[in-house]
């Protein structure tokens, strides 16, 4: 009996201590949670799961479990539901969707309206393992089954379009012209690294949570500067910046001034799982920086956070986030405009072209392009964060565009650095992602060659639109007036030609037996369209005249130009003649002998071909359709005196006299 009673005290001795140490793993959890903490709250969630059975069970009352805590004073902790769904939200916000996935599944499986959600986050987890087809079937069974109208179901629709953006991306025809590579490992250590900053010359800063023995254990992973030497692609010499980074207070997100002497940076804290976030200012001193001064009120307004600082080239213009109440929602873009000195005189939001009811973050400008590059959560993209970009300056934006697949992911893409100085504004970039990492950003070097831009056209006739073949073309640059290519067009009248960067141009085109045309050739909206067809250009054929014809019985009185009542018959026909054709215009022409002078004589066959007009015009013949000429004697069709110099009358009679030549048909 003594043996029985011995076995049974050491049984339950043994069930006491796995209880308590069962429910410290899940009180850690719990306050490691409630922190934020979320890769200690994953370590003793999986703790206190592993030491649970295999299988979530629904919460049930269990009679042995006041054992766990005899004597101990207890706080309530999560149940065995709760800390599944916990764990997947620990992973999400960690970044590993892998991990997340298969918990959120099991949270689904249990009481579906304790944990809503669970459907949403485990489409969003399998959107970013790439499983497209499963994530869009994950997201309609959570709309099917989702009552409320708010923002995961407007997400979750929005994640539906992502995924018919993601499948176009990834069917892209120049995705050859990409070269995507993770940099050097020692940039990408253990950690986040991240926020880039070129610095003068072939110096690079970053913000990282690398092991650092030079703090204490307790603050290994918080966010500090760091700089290295940069050259061909490689990173050495990595130290932390020389500026004071107190234990315990997080530094990143930093941007310098064009002359190197001021640096602006993020510093934070994190209080009860609360962030808190300001910009701060750092002078140069010596190879190092004074210490931070927090920017006045305009910048860093009460009761916000104010993050990731970008400086415009004009050294006065501070780009930056804030999720002050008075912005479009979450974290918008706002600006501020500095004096030397690096202080606010006025601050203003950017705008709701650029900013949305979601989140807008980590601002950068490429100067050579006048493009806004940012990351944002809240349009169709590949996912997460995505990076877009709108070309234009403040107070004049235009729409942003998604940078599309590789440069964006389907995990989060956020904070952009280009080296660039021309029009290739993927030339050489830094970007923070997580795209190969299972819980942090990294940084990833971008490049895309940037193919000659391909422009193309056509040359017509204007008269029955069929190509015209061997038409010569010049390619007129207007900006710098010089001609920058010569062709003639092919038998189907097109030419084609490959510049660099579009331009304003000029086509001119000509051909035999045609009149000189041209065209203007504009740059495109979107300068990085990789080929555009200039508007057709169509040449209208030269018509030699006819011969003239004589109006026969045109009379005028003597050394006048009124007409005759006898005229009127034969110019009634040609009145006729041109109302039968509506398209055809005529030149009136009016002659005389060689009696009197040279200049009345002008002056009488001018006046005549007008009157000739003028009847015209009152038959209702338009007069843009007719012009009139005097030639006087100076065309004679037969000689005025005979060879003895005796005079001509039959001549004489025959030069005076009114026609008219068809100039168009």
């Amino acid at each position: 009996m003594k043996k029985i009673f011995f076995t049974s005290a050491v049984l339950l001795s043994g069930m006491v201590s796995y209880a308590q140490f069962t429910y410290n793993y899940l009180k850690a959890a719990d306050q490691y949670y409630s922190k934020e903490d979320y890769n200690s709250a994953a370590t003793y969630y999986e703790k206190y799961l592993g030491s649970r059975t295999k299988t979530v069970k629904p919460d049930t009352y269990k009679p042995y479990a006041a054992v766990s805590v005899p004597k101990n004073k207890t706080v309530k902790v999560s149940s065995e539901q709760q800390a599944v769904y916990k764990l997947a939200e620990s992973y999400r916000n960690l970044h590993n969707y892998g991990k997340a996935a298969p918990y959120y599944e099991s949270a689904m499986e249990m009481d579906k309206t304790s944990f809503p959600l669970a459907a949403y986050y485990y489409a969003v987890s399998l959107r970013a393992l790439a499983k497209y087809e499963d994530a869009a079937q994950a997201f309609r069974n959570f709309l099917n089954n989702y009552t409320s109208n708010d923002k995961f179901s407007e997400a979750a629709k929005r994640e539906l379009q992502n995924l018919e953006f993601i499948t176009a991306q990834l069917n892209k025809k120049d995705l050859s012209e990409y070269k995507v590579s993770k940099a050097p490992a020692a940039l990408n250590t253990t950690g986040a690294s991240y926020a880039p900053v070129w610095n003068s010359g072939s110096n690079l800063i970053f913000t990282s949570t690398r092991p650092d023995s030079s703090f204490q254990k307790n603050h290994t992973y918080i966010n500090r500067l760091y700089t290295g030497d940069y050259e061909a692609g490689q990173i050495s010499n990595i130290r932390l910046l020389k500026l004071n980074q107190p234990e315990g207070l997080h530094q990143g997100a930093a941007c310098l001034s064009p002359d190197g002497q001021l640096l602006f940076l993020t510093r934070w804290h994190i209080d009860h799982g609360k962030k808190t976030s300001a910009i701060y200012i750092a002078r140069k001193n010596g190879d190092g920086w004074n210490e931070p001064v927090l920017m006045d009120a305009l910048v860093n307004t009460a009761g916000n956070n104010t993050q990731q600082p970008y400086l415009l080239g004009d050294g006065k213009t501070l780009l930056y986030a804030s999720d002050r109440a008075d912005g479009y929602g979450g974290f918008d873009l706002w600006y501020a405009t500095l004096d030397e000195t690096g202080k606010p005189l006025q601050a203003a939001n950017l705008g709701n072209v650029i900013n949305t009811p979601g989140n807008e973050q980590s601002p950068f400008y490429h100067a050579a392009t006048g493009t806004l590059i940012f990351s944002a959560d809240n349009r169709i993209g590949m996912g997460g964060y995505d990076f877009f970009s709108s070309k234009g300056n403040i107070g004049s934006w235009k729409a942003p565009v998604n940078m599309g697949y590789p440069v964006n992911s389907v995990k989060d893409d956020i904070y952009f650095a280009s080296r660039s100085n021309n029009k290739n504004l993927l030339d050489e970039v830094l970007l923070g992602t997580d795209r190969a990492a299972a819980c942090c950003l990294e940084l990833f070097f971008v490049h895309k060659n940037r193919p000659l831009k391909q422009l193309s056209g056509i040359v017509i006739s204007c008269d029955n639109q069929t190509p015209l073949a061997g038409a010569a073309i010049n390619i007129i640059d207007t900006v710098n007036n010089k001609v920058i290519f010569t062709q003639q067009t092919n038998t189907d009248g097109s030419y084609a030609f490959t510049v660099e960067d579009y331009l304003p141009l000029k086509a001119i085109a000509n051909a035999n037996g045609y009149t000189t045309n041209s065209q203007q050739i504009t740059v495109p909206l979107n300068e990085d369209t990789a080929a555009i067809t200039a508007p057709v250009l169509c040449l209208t054929k030269i018509v030699t005249p006819e011969a003239p014809v004589v109006l026969e019985n045109v009379y005028y009185d003597f050394n006048k130009a009124t007409l005759q009542e006898a005229s009127f018959a034969s110019l009634d026909k040609l009145a006729d003649l041109l109302a039968a054709n509506p398209s055809m215009h005529i030149e009136l022409s009016a002659h005389t002998d060689s009696k009197g002078k040279a200049a009345f004589n002008q002056r009488l066959s001018e006046a005549r071909a007008k009157s000739c007009v003028e009847y015209l015009v009152s038959k209702g013949i338009e007069s843009s359709r007719l012009t009139y000429i005097g030639y006087g004697a100076t065309q004679p069709v037969a000689p005025n005196t005979l060879e003895d110099g005796s005079d001509n009358p039959e001549g004489r009679q025959k030069n005076r006299r009114t026609a008219f030549t068809i100039i168009k048909k």
